[in-house]
């Protein structure tokens, strides 16, 4: 058996003599109380783009989910096991979610994958190809062809992709339902990794900078 990552043993040591110690209080009544985050972030696994960090977020302030490419599959309660879906549902029907933030970001390789199979063969693997097929012929419509560069066109993807999720959460009856009613609110941002720039999608779909 290989020994545990010595990186993680150093990194919570200094979790243990930093950020536990300070927030100790906080820790403790999250353990006898239980969690109560407001907002949920569909977000994705890139190891670049954490939403704890993003958004300096402390612990149990968000309830974060995160996949390939900050996907949300259509409403489909079928015998699958349906992860994504699980997750949604415990966030609104268990935590009492009021805001659900879908964050892309850029040079996603989830998003890059869908646009051009050929930079890795997904084909031959079990389960990435069939996530990304969700997005269905919308990679399509961005193909080489188009009067785009390659960067624009992904994050031009990128962003329709967190349009697209929105949408597929909307079929989730419970999240329709409270959103007619108020008491929840579905939200779309875009990380920009190399200048840590965040943009939020607006009522139009469009995407802008929020103004500090």
């Amino acid at each position: 058996m290989h020994s545990f990552p010595q990186h993680l043993l150093d990194g919570h040591a200094n979790f243990m003599s930093g950020r536990y110690t300070r927030e100790r209080d906080r820790y403790r009544d999250l353990a006898s109380v239980g969690q109560k985050p407001t907002t949920m972030m569909i977000a994705c696994c890139d190891s670049r783009a954490a939403p704890e960090l993003i958004f300096d977020a402390g612990p149990g302030e968000l309830f974060v989910l995160r996949n390939v490419a900050n996907l949300v599959p259509p409403y489909q309660p079928d015998a699958g096991q349906h992860g994504t879906s699980a997750g949604i549902e415990f966030a609104v029907k268990a935590l009492g979610i009021a805001d659900i933030v879908i964050m892309g970001h850029g040079r996603c390789g989830g998003i890059k994958a869908a646009l051009d199979p050929a930079v890795k063969p997904l084909d031959a693997g079990d389960f990435i190809g069939k996530w990304l097929s969700m997005l269905g012929d919308l990679p399509a419509q961005f193909g080489p062809n188009a009067l785009m560069t390659e960067s624009e066109r992904q994050t031009a993807m990128e962003r329709i992709s967190i349009r697209n999720s929105i949408n597929n959460l909307r079929s989730f009856p419970y999240v329709a339902a409270l959103e007619a009613e108020g008491k929840l609110a579905v939200h779309g941002a875009w990380f920009d990794i190399s200048t840590g720039e965040l943009w939020i999608m607006s009522e139009t779909g469009d995407f802008i900078r929020p103004q500090f």
